[in-house]
């Protein structure tokens, strides 16, 4: 790789000259980490994914990334889409998502890509127009059967964990990186994306998510064994866990609770797994469930569930526009706005 491409990877400093004063330089090394964090850790790793692709392309074809080319950019979401040397066609929404991190990657660099270049957005357009399809979205999950995957866990220390997990991520209607990024409290831990406290009626989520900070109610439930807040406490009492990541990873050998935080690919797993194993939507294969069922059939279910007033899940879930939420209804009351009969006819 580089010395370009390097940079370019991991964010480096701009073109001119870093300072050199200690002072500045240490001003310049906080200004990169709010620089890093002003995305969070899985687009980062999403948009490192796709510049390596797009660097590796241009080395094939002998091409250097910099200055940013336009027509080169065009060339490379052809070929993407296309299935270049027997490679499996890239579908519509990653090719618009490596597109936002290749722009991403030279705006880092200060030599911005003009993606309203005709060489780009024409391309664009005929590929959407060619090619889009409407999304694919994981299952949602319901009550009745997060009941069942609740069953399937076993009663030890990491079952516990994974109970209140999946009772938080669906009561909460929480994105993955959104569980694991929760904290006992404010303040405790570098990389937490917001924090809980416990109150008697239920647990106040305090969540920086994508719409910026939102505050999340979770009510206690009936019964302690199914009570999202219930399952949380139980998981903190015995897993000893007052300070720092709530949710935490445990040694296979010892069984012991680590202080690192879990990462948000556990919630997906676990989803995952427990949804095969409870038997959900047994009319499909066993890889077509899997596909099927990931972090946000947890968030998904909850929107399809909750039977109040939209305006309340959009806010519950964080959402910009009730459109945004729609999305993640699978079940709701469609046509209850007939416009046609409004119309009188």
């Amino acid at each position: 790789m580089t010395k370009i491409d390097d940079d370019l990877e991991t964010g480096g400093a701009p073109l001119a000259e870093r300072p050199s004063a200690p002072h500045l330089a240490a001003l310049s090394e906080k200004a990169r980490d709010y620089a890093r964090n002003a995305r969070s850790d899985n687009t980062r790793r999403a948009y490192g994914a796709d510049w390596r692709q797009f660097a590796a392309w241009l080395r094939r074809q002998g091409l250097d990334p910099l200055p940013p080319d336009p027509q080169t950019v065009g060339l490379y979401l052809a070929a993407c889409v296309d299935g270049e040397r027997g490679r499996t066609p890239v579908l519509v929404a990653t090719l618009e998502r490596r597109l936002a991190g290749i722009c991403w990657h030279y705006r880092q660099r200060g030599a911005p890509l003009d993606t309203s270049d005709r060489h780009i957005s024409t391309v664009l357009a005929g590929i959407r127009r060619a090619h889009a399809r409407p999304p694919v979205q994981k299952e949602a999950i319901f009550a009745d059967e997060l009941l069942a995957m609740l069953a399937t866990l076993d009663m030890d220390l990491r079952g516990l964990r994974d109970r209140a997990i999946l009772a938080i991520g669906f009561a909460g209607g929480l994105r993955r990186s959104e569980i694991v990024g929760l904290d006992c409290g404010p303040d405790q831990s570098e990389d937490g994306s917001g924090w809980i406290e416990i109150l008697d009626g239920g647990a106040v989520l305090q969540i920086s998510g994508k719409t910026g900070w939102r505050e999340v109610e979770i009510g206690r439930g009936s019964r302690p064994e199914t009570c999202p807040v219930a399952l949380l406490e139980t998981w903190m009492r015995l897993g000893r866990i007052s300070h720092g990541p709530l949710f935490r990873p445990i040694a296979r050998k010892n069984g012991g609770v680590s202080a690192e935080r879990l990462t948000d690919k556990h919630v997906a797993r676990l989803v995952q797994k427990t949804a095969l194993v409870a038997g959900i939507r047994g009319d499909l294969t066993e890889g077509e469930r899997r596909l099927a069922f990931g972090g946000h059939s947890l968030r998904a279910g909850l929107a399809s569930s909750a039977q109040i007033e939209e305006a309340h899940v959009q806010k519950h879930l964080g959402h910009a526009s009730p459109e945004m939420t729609r999305r993640y209804q699978r079940k709701r009351d469609r046509f209850s706005v007939n416009l046609t009969k409004a119309a009188g006819l």
